[in-house]
């Protein structure tokens, strides 16, 4: 199993970012290595990402020199399970909302003794090829990283116990998700999600690594000034925002 320069980083204490990808598109994965992200987000909740076009995804980044991670639908073990064993280097699982869930995923994540994901000669293994599954297996459990969303107010008031499960290696706050719960839909930037999001950041106080969104150069710098080490932005509001500034600017060159 490769090494996961992302989690070794964070374990540095250093920050990283990368991009979610929500388009079943080996290109753009490909794409996004080259520019140098430090990982790619296969977003396998929204959209049409399948397990198929993952596994493309995946080959791809891994091409491009950077660290594959995908958002799968929800937590249930077996869905984590095929998307690890296909050759991801981590999972994010969204809507966490107890500490109880979160359990149960970074179990599903590690195998025995830190868990029970189930051992197959698959992809991630190198189809049991290269070494003895029992170092696969010790590998698997040393580089997989674990990324639990925190996206719900309910998750929040009893985040301390979120604090003391072993194997959760990222919080990653979903300042969308965590709006609508807390009865903002569409209005992650509202003061009082804004409040909850500097709470969540004041009673983590770094002994887990932090992640959140940001999709401009204003958000990183902001984001990493509150203490958040894992930033993902996301391709749309890339790609908006180079068309936007060239738009504007061919628009005055013609006026």
């Amino acid at each position: 199993m490769r090494e996961n320069r992302v989690k070794r980083r964070l374990q540095a204490g250093e920050a990283v970012i990368g991009c979610f990808i929500p388009y079943p598109s080996p290109e753009l994965a490909e794409i996004c290595g080259h520019l140098g992200f430090d990982f790619v987000l296969v977003d396998a909740e929204h959209g049409r990402i399948t397990e198929e076009s993952a596994y493309h995804m995946v080959l791809a980044a891994e091409v491009a020199g950077t660290v594959p991670l995908v958002r799968v639908p929800f937590g249930h073990r077996q869905v984590i399970l095929r998307y690890l064993d296909l050759g991801a280097a981590g999972v994010m699982v969204p809507q966490v909302n107890t500490p109880e869930e979160a359990r149960d995923v970074a179990e599903a994540c590690r195998y025995h003794p830190s868990g029970r994901r189930g051992v197959a000669g698959v992809r991630a293994a190198a189809f049991g090829l290269a070494q003895p599954l029992s170092e696969y297996v010790r590998q698997a459990n040393q580089e997989t990283l674990v990324i639990v969303q925190i996206e719900n107010i309910g998750a929040v008031e009893r985040l301390e116990e979120y604090l003391a499960i072993p194997g959760i290696d990222v919080l990653f706050v979903g300042p969308n998700d965590l709006a609508q719960s807390m009865g903002y839909p569409g209005q992650p930037l509202h003061p009082e999600v804004q409040r909850v999001i500097d709470e969540i950041v004041r009673r983590v106080d770094g002994r887990v690594p932090l992640g959140t969104t940001a999709a401009t150069p204003e958000l990183v710098r902001q984001q990493l000034g509150r203490g958040f080490r894992m930033l993902a932005a996301n391709t749309t509001a890339l790609l908006a925002a180079g068309a936007r500034a060239l738009l504007a600017a061919a628009g005055s060159a013609v006026q």
